[in-house]
């Protein structure tokens, strides 16, 4: 479906010019000159709409003419159009891309402005000094546990198309491993008892380092607190954040790993609808339900695949610092973007931001790691310290230290490169399958990230009976109903893994699995 325009600002005039006239300095010589024309193209629009030196509804040049205005290419400006318009900074139509709407608040405008690493207009920056937002607290429940410090202290191999499986017969099995070997070779006896509850530091730096350049993240390595995989980041997050009867909102359909989290918990979870843009929280709930805390995985939602529009990222970090709420980002699959350049964090757009941010390397590497990391804000990380002396101890301390070695020699970053690669190939063979196999009345979304593709399917296919029958051939998705606190119709159909099926499988396993949808649509009509 095209995206509508949004409406004109009458006070901006659509040429070409107004738009060129933002660059006083060209690209090559002006801020950032040591990076690509690309990026600092990127970086300055996005700079001058938080600015509002272009307001929503101003029409962006076409890509050539403003490429003969900055004596770019044409690819360049185009690259940066789509990535703009995939983070949702513009609004592309046939009659002309425009300024998407953001509705920023002053103070949310300017920080985020200053996060690009550029001056801020002078009105902005008094506003956001003007607006006196006080910081969201840390939970009851933490402030009861003692202030002590101690010193640092399934053989089944996974069913084709599942969902969240990395390609494990393609890690690096023998550099992991010599990699480890050289760890213990050179351990001290010191190693073999408990670490420092947070994590190893060298992990904690690499990581941090890691995140900065990648992700966008702003971190250093004191706010990273090291965890046994996501799963357990998210109940650490609940305990260091809710309070008894506390409400939580999370997307619907949404992770279920998340849901296991809150549904464990004493907290109320309230479910928010999702669609193109990322989550949806209707008028007036602010007011009406305000949560203590908000999970959103902005960057690549699970299962869907949407990507939070910047208008809505900035909106919920606004109205959780007006409402003392806290955003828990989980980062999903995010290193695996297939189509544009990589969405940067929800957690780097603005300094401060009360948002946590959770990753894993369950996916980059492998899940018996069982490895993840929590990214405090500094002021909840000093708050929480003696805290998280007490709920964690430091261990798999080989394993960190190896993984510290491994990001911080490169081997991490190729080995990402080389998945990237292949998770493309194996996602494009899914693709051209379900086009050759699958009844024209289903939906492929979420295709731009990630280890897996949802099918949506007609209420007729019963996805969960779907399910059932494709696992007793040996077949292994998930219905994507089952994803859903208040399963919706449009919350029918399946999630698809393609992380750990060889493209060579693909056609032959989607052939049997059409004719399993077949059969099951005939059963239920009977």
């Amino acid at each position: 479906m095209t995206s509508q325009p949004p409406a004109r600002s009458e006070a901006v005039a659509p040429a070409s010019e107004n738009v060129a006239a933002l660059f006083d300095t060209p690209l090559a010589t002006g801020p950032g000159r040591n990076t690509s024309l690309q990026k600092q193209l990127l970086s300055r629009l996005k700079h001058a709409i938080l600015e509002g030196r272009l307001p929503a509804g101003a029409r962006l040049p076409a890509s050539r003419t403003l490429a003969e205005d900055l004596a770019v290419s044409r690819n360049t400006v185009s690259i940066v159009y789509d990535q703009l318009a995939a983070e949702g900074f513009i609004v592309p139509h046939r009659l002309g891309t425009r300024v998407a709407q953001l509705s920023l608040d002053p103070h949310i405008a300017a920080q985020a402005a200053k996060a690009l690493g550029q001056k801020a207009l002078a009105e902005a920056a008094a506003a956001a000094a003007a607006e006196d937002v006080s910081p969201p607290l840390a939970s009851r429940r933490i402030q009861r546990l003692p202030a002590t410090r101690h010193a640092a202290r399934a053989d089944e191999t996974p069913l084709p198309f599942t969902p969240g499986v990395p390609a494990l017969t393609r890690f690096p099995a023998s550099t992991w491993r010599r990699t480890l070997e050289r760890v213990m070779r050179e351990a001290q006896p010191r190693h073999y008892h408990y670490g420092d509850p947070l994590g190893e530091p060298a992990l904690r730096e690499a990581i941090a380092g890691h995140l900065r350049i990648s992700r966008g993240v702003r971190c250093d390595a004191s706010q990273v607190v090291i965890t046994e995989g996501a799963h357990e980041a998210l109940i650490l997050c609940v305990r260091l954040l809710t309070d008894p009867g506390d409400t939580v909102w999370m997307e619907d359909p949404g992770y279920r790993g998340a849901k296991a989290a809150f549904h464990s918990s004493d907290v109320r979870l309230h479910a928010l609808r999702v669609d193109d843009e990322g989550i949806v929280i209707p008028e007036g709930l602010w007011e009406r339900s305000p949560p203590k805390l908000v999970y959103v995985t902005p960057s690549h939602q699970y299962p869907l695949g949407s990507v939070l529009s910047a208008s809505r990222r900035l909106d919920l970090i606004a109205q959780a610092g007006r409402h003392g709420a806290w955003i828990l980002e989980d980062d999903y699959d995010s290193e695996f973007r297939h189509q544009g350049e990589p969405i940067a964090a929800m957690q780097g757009m603005v300094p401060d931001a009360p948002v946590v941010y959770v990753g894993t390397f369950s996916k980059t590497m492998f899940p018996a790691l069982r490895l993840g990391f929590l990214i405090l804000p500094t002021a909840l990380a000093t708050q929480a310290r003696d805290a998280l002396d007490e709920l964690l101890r430091g261990g798999h301390r080989f394993e960190q230290l190896a993984l510290a070695d491994f990001i911080r020699s490169g081997q991490f970053a190729r080995h990402l490169g080389r998945m990237r690669r292949l998770y493309r190939e194996r996602q494009a063979a899914l693709r051209d399958a379900l086009a050759a196999h699958f009844d024209p009345a289903y939906a492929v979304i979420g295709e731009r990230c990630g280890l897996h593709l949802t099918v949506r399917l007609d209420p007729a296919f019963p996805d969960k009976a779907i399910v059932a029958a494709a696992q007793r051939e040996g077949i292994g998705p998930r219905a994507l109903s089952s994803f859903a606190l208040d399963p919706q119709p449009a919350d029918n159909g399946l999630v698809i893994g393609y992380g750990d099926t060889d493209a060579s499988r693909i056609p032959g396993l989607i052939k049997r699995l059409a004719a399993i949808v077949a059969a099951a649509r005939s059963t239920s009509s009977d």
